[in-house]
């Protein structure tokens, strides 16, 4: 548990120097320089630590146990904002709302308690950049799962996202208060704090907050990467919520794929009739889970739609899963208004319970699925990023009816400072170094390449067997790979032993045994950059490395 929560803690202050914290800087530094009280940051954040804890695990349920609309408490925080914003630009507008709105007027200005609502109300508006940890903590929300250990990791979430916010507030206070044209022109630098949270809220109420982060490259997100998508914080988060539900395989081994099951509403279909996927056997269908305030899913659609206009008339249909972070992306008209405004014209199906989302035991936003004309789970990436590779398996499930070029849209992913996920079947295979084609589904002979393999390319020696997901070895079966991390790790299966060797050196022998899972392969102090190979007993499974 303790592991858990230091993942959730350094998942929250990388949200808090991510783009996605840009749009309630101002209303911090405007919030905190107005008042020379040293304990008014600390009031402001620990509003924000409540309030978006509070929000992000009961703020649905308790808005639906009322029968109030779901984006209730974000409309009341923006209007509180703006009355904030009115009362610092006029003394006379503070003076009016005083009585009747006490709480809301400048006398917040300059208390601990009121710094406390202004907090709250910035909690009510933060949208974070998601990971695993908050998706996880969000889907159990979601389905009434809240248990102390949920609110525990939603707190410490809450709490590293609320520390680089707070150094962040005491900064401006005090360079503020010690800049001397603040001081003989307090009642200037006021009115200038109210234009600035006036004009923040405004650009949060019609969503010019996210035009804008979504503008700014996603600097944090391979540092997100590495702390939320390590093989441990995978294994923490799946002991949060469980296992999820078993994805049925098809006699061949591949996993068909869950139905759409649980949706409240439909969108983009005729008549906004539902979809199945037995009725759209015969197509490639992309299934992707997203949330319209999500930075990560919006930066990905320029993608989807170009794929949407290139390919639906050779036979891809895509699929929008639409499962909410926040209790105001589950009204169906802002979900409605959103799909307008993002000009995304393919099905959109809103998953408010999260029954589809578990079904395929998804556990990020975005994340892709790829179904082939059979039914069946082809591809699966999580993230952003890999759009050429997605687009490649999306041609090759097409086959022959796809007439038009590949699509141009630039990738503004940032790169990854490790080696990506490499995945060693062939249908997710990438910078493969053999001369040698893969010979698909039968037994081969490979031969390493004579000359240097360049950065994360991966080549094949000796007899393999390479199927979609897996290979399985041969004799004299060895695998080269030029990484680059802190940490190796490779899901094995089988029965026997594997010898690796990182730039020639032995490094270690793993013994295999049993059904698939993650073995470590080597661990470093720091960043190393090695050329790994791996010789494995015949009849031994290698499915995909992963890197920390």
């Amino acid at each position: 548990m303790l592991v858990l929560l230091g993942i959730a803690f350094l998942a929250g202050v990388i949200t808090a120097i991510s783009p996605c914290v840009l749009p309630v800087l101002p209303i911090l530094l405007a919030g905190s320089a107005t008042s020379t009280n040293r304990r008014r940051p600390y009031a402001i954040v620990a509003g924000l630590v409540v309030s978006f804890t509070t929000f992000t695990l009961a703020g649905a349920a308790l808005l639906s146990a009322l029968g109030l609309p779901e984006d209730l408490l974000r409309d009341i925080a923006i209007v509180a904002l703006v009355i904030l914003a009115a009362s610092l630009l006029s003394q006379r507008v503070a003076w009016i709302l005083e009585r009747p709105f006490l709480f809301l007027t400048r006398r917040r200005v300059g208390q601990d308690s009121n710094g406390f609502v202004v907090g709250l109300s910035v909690g009510l508006v933060f949208v974070p950049c998601a990971g695993p940890v908050l998706a996880a903590v969000t889907a159990l929300a979601a389905s009434g799962e809240i248990t102390f250990r949920i609110v525990l990791v939603t707190g410490a979430y809450a709490i590293g996202a609320a520390i680089p916010m707070l150094a962040i507030a005491i900064g401006g206070q005090r360079l503020g208060s010690g800049m001397r044209i603040v001081r003989t022109h307090a009642g200037a630098a006021r009115k200038a704090a109210g234009i600035v949270v006036g004009a923040t809220a405004l650009a949060i109420a019609f969503g010019a907050d996210q035009r804008f982060t979504t503008a700014v490259p996603g600097y944090t997100e391979a540092l997100q990467s590495r702390i939320e998508q390590s093989s441990r914080a995978r294994e923490e988060i799946e002991k949060l919520g469980g296992a999820g539900e078993a994805v049925a395989a098809t006699p061949g081994g591949i996993p068909k794929a869950p139905d759409f099951r649980g949706i409240k509403l439909w969108l983009n279909t005729p008549g906004e009739k539902p979809l199945s996927l037995p009725e759209l056997r015969g197509r490639v269908v992309l299934v992707d889970f997203w949330t319209y305030s999500c930075i990560n899913c919006l930066r990905t659609l320029p993608h989807l739609k170009a794929w949407d206009r290139a390919y639906r008339k050779a036979g891809l249909t895509i699929v929008g899963v639409h499962s909410p972070e926040f209790a105001f992306e589950r009204v169906p008209d802002n979900v409605r208004s959103a799909v307008d405004r993002l000009g995304v014209r393919y099905p959109v199906a809103l998953d408010n319970d999260f029954a589809t989302w578990r079904a395929y035991s998804n556990d990020y936003w975005p994340s892709k699925y790829l179904i082939d004309k059979a039914g069946r789970i082809r591809y699966e990436h999580y993230g952003e990023g890999a759009y050429g590779e997605t687009e490649n398996v999306i041609r090759r499930l097409l086959g022959e009816r796809v007439k038009a070029l590949p699509t141009s849209v630039a990738d503004r992913t940032p790169s990854d400072v490790t080696t990506r996920e490499t995945y060693l079947g062939y249908a997710r295979i990438e910078n493969f170094a053999n001369s040698r084609p893969i010979a698909f589904d039968t037994e081969a002979q490979y031969r390493l390449p004579k000359r240097g393999l360049g950065p994360d390319q991966i080549a094949y020696g000796g007899r393999w067997t390479v199927e979609p997901s897996r290979i399985v070895a041969g004799r004299g079966a060895r695998l080269r790979l030029n990484f680059q991390a802190n940490d190796v790790f490779l899901v094995l299966a089988g029965s026997g032993r594997v010898q690796a060797l990182v730039d020639g050196r032995p490094v270690r022998a793993i013994r295999v045994a049993g059904t698939p899972r993650l073995y470590t392969i080597a661990r470093y102090p720091k960043l190393t950059r090695g050329l790994l190979e791996l010789r494995f007993d015949p009849g031994l499974e290698g499915y995909a490395f992963t890197f920390g």
